[in-house]
């Protein structure tokens, strides 16, 4: 099956209605074109002869035809742990509420091993789109073409594979991690620290490509800075261990650590609770809108959210631009969306961080950036 397009006078008045600016093309790879919600709300022109008889349009996303539009989210993590899993499950909900769609169908804690079942049931409750996240891509493979009339859309983030009928967002985790290190390494540059320690998973992948980065990122503010890796799950993908999570910072504090990245998902805000109450430097995990929590303090904002990549591909989405087997690609320095950001710089630290943004957004660092993802991804390539 291919992309879905939607065009002239039917499609145009949905999108008005959806209030949502129809973007520029994009480019032959499908990756680049910045795709943004419009700002501005429409106004729609009250008749003056009375009511219209006039059926209302049908939305472009009503995929199936049912008359209503409906999104469907399956992630790993929990809905409301805090995480990227949670980053995606809200502004999924957000969106339709903004939009006039139904409400959303949400399976979460999905094992890797029961994601055939689990979204299999998730597309026959008449879901239009069904976003997937990254440990459920090669699932969703398996699957998607048993339901041609569901938009298939991924937040898969890095290393994996395109799908002919499977939409993606990713990004460069080794830009992100970089940005991550280096935020880190000004903010210990500030308060005299010299140890960060990452806590995730399972070193996959991704995990390593993003853990390096934010090593060489630390160490090129101060060669002298140091990274300590601490792996809590029990099995892959187990991104939610609270208990191991928080045992390992409290190890990483009797080290005497001074910052704490949680690369974890429904765990990450218990580890961030416990850097609030010892004083240790905390960064996020995925959602943009860390900096404006009410309930934590977070010092870096580490910018990967599923939820502001659906906002930027959703209107290619509605007018065909965005087809199933394109990916996009969100880039530090060049999409607002990805990358980490100090939530109280000084002016100093600011201009630094603009300086770092500009020099990846020029591929300074491209070279060093590849050959760091390819040993990451390079025992996965092999199996």
């Amino acid at each position: 099956m291919v992309g879905r397009i939607r065009t002239g006078p039917v499609f145009l008045a949905a999108l008005a209605a959806l209030g949502l600016a129809t973007p520029a093309c994009s480019d032959d790879n499908g990756g680049s074109t910045d795709l943004t919600t419009a700002t501005t709300a429409t106004t729609l022109a009250i008749p003056t002869n009375g009511p219209s008889t006039t059926a209302p349009a049908p939305s472009p996303l009503d995929f199936n035809g049912d008359g209503r539009v409906v999104f469907g989210v399956a992630t790993t993590g929990p809905a409301d742990g805090g995480g990227w899993s949670q980053s995606i499950v809200d502004d999924t909900k957000e969106l339709s509420v903004q939009n006039g769609f139904a409400e959303p169908i949400v399976v979460d804690k999905i094992l890797p091993d029961d994601a055939a079942a689990l979204i299999g049931g998730l597309a026959q409750q008449g879901a239009d789109v069904i976003i997937g996240a990254a440990a459920l891509a090669l699932r969703l493979a398996d699957i998607i073409t048993q339901y041609p009339d569901i938009f298939w859309y991924c937040n898969c983030g890095a290393g994996n594979p395109q799908h002919p009928v499977l939409a993606q967002s990713t990004d460069d985790g080794a830009e992100i991690g970089y940005t991550a290190g280096y935020a880190t390494g000004l903010l210990l540059k500030a308060t005299g620290g010299r140890r960060a320690t990452i806590i995730s998973c399972c070193d996959l992948g991704f995990e390593k490509q993003m853990r390096r980065s934010y090593e060489a990122g630390l160490q090129a503010v101060d060669s002298s800075f140091r990274m300590t890796y601490v792996r809590t799950g029990t099995s892959s993908y187990d991104f939610d261990n609270t208990t191991n999570a928080r045992a390992a910072f409290r190890t990483a504090v009797d080290e005497r650590t001074h910052a704490v990245f949680a690369f974890l998902d429904g765990a990450h805000r218990a580890v961030a609770t416990d850097a609030n109450a010892a004083g240790v430097v905390a960064l996020s995990a995925g959602s943009s809108t860390a900096c404006d929590d009410n309930k934590l303090t977070y010092d870096i904002a580490v910018r990967f959210d599923g939820g502001d990549y659906l906002r930027a591909v959703l209107p290619g989405i509605i007018d065909g631009t965005f087809l199933e087997g394109q990916t996009r690609t969100f880039k530090v320095g060049v999409d607002a969306q990805a990358g980490a950001a100090i939530c109280n710089p000084t002016t100093d630290q600011q201009a630094a961080m603009d300086s770092l943004y500009a020099r990846i957004a020029a591929g300074e660092f491209a070279e060093q950036f590849g050959e760091l993802t390819q040993r990451a991804f390079a025992s996965e390539a092999a199996s």
